[in-house]
């Protein structure tokens, strides 16, 4: 199912001056992204943190590995201004605008590329997989989360006993992603599951949580008029169905992933082996 890029975009330059307000579950997932970091022996020298947002991340991780070179790409102009505010004239954050698709980043240039709540804008996921394992160097890590196949679910639901239009933006399914990682050569995947459910009130601030985030529907087939107040009304009525003591529930499915690049790569039908692989000590007979 197609997204429409600019659609994207456009919404999360609206959403970026009230993002870390309503970003709750989305630090969380950082949190427990740079933990998997604690496990792994890393030094790297250049790191790329792809799809910053307001950059929380990315001053977690400056603080984490000082000495490396952290570059914080966005394709949200307003999204980078916010990141920026991370640094400091001594250790600035170099800041990049740019589509997770098209890297302007040098072939083998990263040792260390991360990125929070970012993959599920990116349509199909295999082009941004392709594009990631280009930039990273051989023995490189990934580390992503994402969400995945089952988020929104009550949203979907209430919005089918309305209509049948799109209303959520489509999101992978966790073994889609590990084989395609696995298509591409990427090594030792590793991808797990965490579920986390949200409650509100009403439907009204649901909505308008979703919206200060940014994650409206970006889907390429959705209804392009306005939503009016009776649909709106015919929604809420439809969600009270599944209201619980906490409120209304919204899930969440978050897929956390981790593959490393391959010491050996094909580039144009050539097996590329980085020197640091090889023994060149000579010896004579």
């Amino acid at each position: 199912m197609r997204l429409e890029a600019h659609q994207v975009r456009r919404r999360f330059e609206r959403a970026a001056d009230r993002y870390d307000q309503l970003a709750g579950l989305q630090r969380e997932m950082a949190e427990r992204l740079i933990g998997r970091l604690d496990y792994i022996r890393i030094q790297p020298r250049q790191l790329l943190d792809l799809g910053c947002g307001t950059g929380w991340m990315t001053g977690q991780l400056r603080r984490r590995y000082p000495k490396a070179r952290l570059l914080a790409l966005d394709f949200a102009p307003a999204m980078l201004r916010q990141a920026r505010r991370q640094g400091s004239w001594l250790k600035p954050i170099h800041c990049v605008c740019a589509d997770a698709q098209a890297l302007p980043l040098a072939a083998q240039s990263q040792d260390l590329l991360i990125s929070n709540a970012m993959l599920q804008w990116c349509d199909p996921p295999q082009r941004v997989f392709e594009e990631w394992l280009r930039v990273l160097r051989p023995g490189g890590l990934l580390l992503f989360a994402s969400f995945a196949v089952g988020s929104l679910a009550e949203l979907e639901w209430a919005w089918a006993q309305v209509d049948d239009r799109p209303h959520v933006s489509p999101f992978a399914d966790m073994h889609d992603l590990g084989d395609a990682l696995l298509g591409l050569g990427w090594e030792n995947p590793v991808l797990d599951i965490d579920r986390f459910t949200l409650h509100y009130a009403s439907v009204h601030e649901l909505m308008a949580d979703l919206k200060g985030l940014g994650a409206a529907n970006a889907r390429a087939d959705r209804h392009r008029g306005l939503t009016g107040k009776g649909r709106i009304r015919a929604l809420a009525e439809a969600y009270e169905a599944r209201r619980t003591p906490a409120g209304l529930p919204l899930s969440y499915e978050v897929v956390y992933g981790l593959a490393w690049a391959p010491q050996q790569r094909q580039l144009g039908g050539v097996t590329q082996i980085p020197l640091a692989g090889l023994n060149l000590a000579g010896g004579h007979d």
